[in-house]
């Protein structure tokens, strides 16, 4: 097992309140940071010329929910991505709270911006993204590789009765817009997985050392959450649900040792040398009082982490505050 030699890793928590996490480094040399705010009601981002910048940068609200309608509630898991010149955030949003609305018809969106500083310019609607099977659906994420665009999420197979969350991937034809049939990649089915929800969520590409790695997060939102490792080998088909293998064990996981309970939503980055930089959120206690949507203590938090003699990621355990 081989992990880098770190003498200065980042004080955590790192960005207080801010749950689903993810911290972008553009083509620009800046970061740009976005996450869920506790009232899930808007969307915020932050821009630093340094990645320890984004701890204290200014917050920009550059989205806010609808008040009646679709796009109304639980705004949550925003990410930030730059895709053929211009800025595009994927976001779960549901119903705004009414007599006849359904808060929890939960589904993806997608807006637009054309200006090369995503702090600037004007963000455009560009509608939910449609899916054959019209059902509980968030997390939506999107990467390239060999030449073509993915999108994964997580969405509610009608076919698994006692599950939440698949997870799903599909080609873009566009940003917003999905191209042929989509595939189940993962559904919640071991041990870890299932305790209090079955739920496979929250996904991020990471193509490194020849393989093609998603990470995911899964189980409930407590001290349960834990993140999964999905791997491909780089030249195979994606689509094909038989290239990818799931790891047996949760990869990062709950430390009681040192404190961090629940980690997960994860994200990755780096930092100005170019050493890679693991994203995620959790709390620091076991026990939530009342509803857990209701608690806003996930905080984001940065650690460094390393690679596995077999070219696998290697995330360590999450790391005390300080």
């Amino acid at each position: 097992m081989t992990r880098p030699i770190v003498t200065d890793n980042f004080p955590n928590p790192f960005i207080l309140e801010r749950a689903d996490p993810q911290i972008v480094r553009h083509t620009d040399g800046r970061w740009y940071f976005t996450a869920t705010v506790p009232a899930y009601d808007r969307i915020v981002l932050r821009g630093a010329d340094a990645l320890a910048g984004l701890r204290d940068a200014e917050e920009t609200t550059i989205w806010v929910r609808h008040p009646e309608g679709p796009m109304g509630s639980h705004i949550w898991a925003p990410e930030l991505h730059w895709v053929d010149g211009a800025w595009y955030v994927y976001f779960a949003a549901g119903e705004a709270d009414s007599a006849t609305a359904d808060v929890w018809r939960i589904r993806m969106y997608v807006l637009e911006n054309r200006s090369p500083n995503p702090l600037e310019g004007t963000w455009t609607e560009r509608g939910q993204i449609q899916t054959p099977i019209d059902s509980f659906s968030l997390d939506a994420t999107t990467f390239a590789h060999g030449g073509r665009r993915f999108l994964c999420w997580a969405q509610h197979n009608p076919a698994l009765p006692g599950t939440n969350t698949s997870l799903y991937l599909a080609e873009l034809a566009n940003p917003w817009t999905i191209a042929g049939e989509p595939v189940e990649l993962s559904r919640p089915e071991l041990d870890w997985e299932t305790v209090r929800f079955a739920v496979n969520e929250g996904p991020y590409a990471l193509v490194r050392n020849g393989k093609v790695f998603i990470t995911y997060s899964a189980a409930g939102t407590g001290a349960e959450y834990c993140v999964g490792l999905l791997s491909a080998d780089a030249d195979a088909d994606l689509l094909d649900p038989a290239s990818w293998s799931k790891s047996p064990k949760p990869v990062f996981t709950t430390s009681e040792a040192n404190g961090i309970y629940g980690p997960g939503h994860n994200a990755f980055t780096v930092d100005e040398e170019g050493r890679d930089v693991l994203v995620f959120h959790a709390r620091s206690y076991a026990e939530i009082v009342g509803d857990p949507l209701d608690n806003p203590d996930r905080h984001c938090r940065l650690q460094y982490f390393g690679w596995n003699a077999d070219g696998t990621p290697d995330f360590g355990e999450p790391l005390p505050e300080r």
